[in-house]
């Protein structure tokens, strides 16, 4: 009987593989898009619409194809690896070509057709990585006068960089991101440069306070190409993880300029160039790539807030990007601004060094405890019992690139269902102590927030138990002014302090393209991150993919690349291809070009 329904359920997807590719082989976009259940999304990440969007309906599925499909000449698709069936629905890893590339996809099929797509373009042909038996000789075996080492050659490259080569794609900003997609780049040929104010790779998380550790497990954060080793620790410290960058970008070879900042970037409609001028090594150098890459961190510039009193207030006050940590601050009154992660973190540090803390909770924050989140919420992709039962870090990822933004919020409410009873009793203490807690506007917890706004969680490592047992204070409000020693809220409440911390957090990434380009492109490109979902910080029109991030922008030329460790690994490989492609003169006609909402 098992072996009876294995072989049917096969025969399914071998049979709706044959019809959409028989459909799509005539143009015939309404036969294609019945073969979707009519509750039905498709997500694209380049391979069809060299773009990063998600169709919902077979309308939305007929306008995709009738739009991309000359172009595409999509073809091959099969499955590779034996379907599998739950809950009446049926999953299948597939691959496919189109005119340009290869790919791969998660289907997913229910008895009325097609329920979701995921399709990816993976490789562009006759471009393909030089990796595993295309991998570089590394030496020529045939001795000649003059030949040149491999440190020669790099050195020689570096010299050149920016003075007789033209990098195509300059990258600002060189954390985790920036060296990412500089890998990437690097692997596809692409010349490229990784432009960093710090003095070296890994200074933007070596410049934190010392406590500081990723509140993301390994399984998660790994770059590409080089995984952590086996014995990397779960949970990293920051100083390692710097470290870990500067390594990485040596041993990948990413043209990286550390103490370097860029000071202006302009567009030539007519060259299609861009002029970015560079401090660097005590002079200015003019830089004239075709693409500019804002690597500089989803969460933008920080968010220093203007206050009657800041002028007169004697102590020290500091935005938490900028906290040095809390070594010089042991018996003194602290002010933190803010209840999201920063914020927990910097108190949960400075009671450890013996200051007075409070706390000040301006609106409601989610919090998950850490152990409860790897559990639950990740342990079935990214964990060690993912990785035994054969779910690779690539595969995880497309697990979940695989699930529509519009639908997550379903897959996420469960889970955290979960959370809420394992912890019932941690948020009952958070509760008595006056401590404004939430779940997200539906339920859906932190990682719709994330995909949401970017804001508004913890993931609890400890200092959330400081303010329920009330050793970290807590008080509720806005900030009204400061005077000499104290912060006043509106309700009149004075909070004693020689440091107040603002971990008010950050604004849009497109701030930064406000200050090196100008407003009036800041405006044009629009909100960056965001899904539209019409829930707090993340207002409509719904866009069902991050605003602006991977792809191409309403500024020719000009792209987005950022988030945590995961997405940056995931989606510089699509960011890297559409660079490649268009660096080869390879067509690539955009699909629905994002529209341009809420300019700041």
């Amino acid at each position: 009987m098992t072996q009876t329904t294995e072989l049917s359920v096969r025969q399914r997807v071998d049979d709706w593989l044959a019809s959409f590719e028989a459909a799509l082989r005539a143009r015939d976009a309404p036969a294609a898009a019945a073969l979707f259940a009519p509750g039905c999304y498709w997500r694209d990440l380049v391979a069809f619409t060299w773009n990063i969007t998600t169709v919902e309906g077979r309308d939305g599925i007929a306008d995709l194809l009738t739009t991309t499909l000359e172009s595409t000449d999509p073809a091959g698709f099969e499955v590779t690896e034996e379907p599998s069936e739950a809950g009446g629905v049926i999953e299948a890893w597939i691959r496919f070509e189109t005119a340009t590339g290869r790919g791969t996809g998660l289907l997913r099929l229910k008895a009325e057709g097609a329920w979701t797509l995921l399709t990816t373009l993976r490789e562009l042909k006759g471009h393909e990585e030089a990796l595993g038996d295309r991998r570089p000789q590394g030496v020529e075996h045939e001795l000649a006068r003059g030949r040149q080492s491999w440190k020669e050659r790099r050195e020689q490259e570096a010299a050149a960089l920016g003075r007789d080569e033209q990098p195509y794609v300059v990258v600002i900003g060189g954390g985790q991101g920036g060296i990412a997609l500089g890998a990437r780049l690097r692997q596809l040929g692409v010349p490229a440069v990784v432009i960093d104010r710090n003095a070296r790779p890994g200074d933007q998380w070596r410049g934190r306070y010392k406590s500081l550790c990723l509140h993301d497990p390994v399984w998660y954060d790994h770059l590409p190409y080089l995984p952590f080793p086996a014995n990397w620790p779960v949970f990293a410290p920051k100083d390692k993880i710097g470290d870990w960058l500067e390594m990485y970008t040596k041993v990948m070879e990413v043209p990286y300029w550390a103490s370097s900042t860029v000071r202006s970037a302009t567009f030539d409609e007519a060259s299609r160039r861009w002029s970015v001028v560079v401090d660097r090594e005590g002079g200015s150098v003019e830089l004239t790539p075709a693409h500019v890459v804002f690597a500089t961190g989803m969460s933008g510039k920080p968010n220093y807030p203007e206050l009657p009193g800041q002028d007169v207030f004697r102590g020290e006050q500091h935005h938490s990007s900028r906290h040095p940590g809390p070594e010089a601050y042991e018996g003194k009154r602290v002010v933190v601004v803010g209840s999201n992660n920063s914020a927990f973190d910097i108190c949960g540090a400075l009671w450890e060094h013996g200051a007075d803390v409070t706390m000040v909770q301006r609106s409601s924050t989610h919090i998950v405890k850490s152990a409860s989140l790897m559990d639950i919420g990740l342990g079935d992709l990214y964990s060690e019992r993912a990785v035994a039962g054969g779910v690779s870090t690539d595969k995880a990822d497309m697990i979940f690139a695989s699930i529509p933004y519009r639908i997550m919020h379903e897959f996420q409410i469960p889970l955290y269902e979960q959370m809420a009873e394992r912890d019932a009793e941690f948020y009952a203490r958070l509760e008595k102590a006056g401590f404004r807690h939430d779940w997200g506007a539906d339920g859906s917890g932190l990682f719709m927030k994330y995909l949401r706004r970017g804001s508004g969680y913890y993931i609890d490592v400890g200092a959330a138990d400081l303010v329920a047992d009330g050793r970290v204070k807590l008080a509720h409000g806005q900030v009204d002014h400061l005077t000499e020693d104290a912060v006043v809220l509106e309700d009149g409440t004075t909070l004693p302090a020689g440091l107040v911390v603002y971990a008010t957090g950050y604004g849009s990434m497109n701030g930064w393209v406000a200050d090196l380009v100008d407003a009036a492109t800041a405006e044009k490109v629009g909100k960056v991150w965001g899904l539209g979902s019409d829930t707090p910080k993340d207002p409509g029109p719904w866009e069902g993919e991050q605003r602006n991030m991977w792809k191409p922008t309403q500024q020719q030329n000009l792209w987005f690349h950022g988030g945590n460790l995961h997405q940056s690994r995931h989606y510089s490989l699509y960011l890297a291809l559409q660079l490649k492609a268009r660096y080869e003169g390879l067509p690539t006609p955009v699909y629905r070009l994002q529209e341009s909402h809420h300019a700041r």
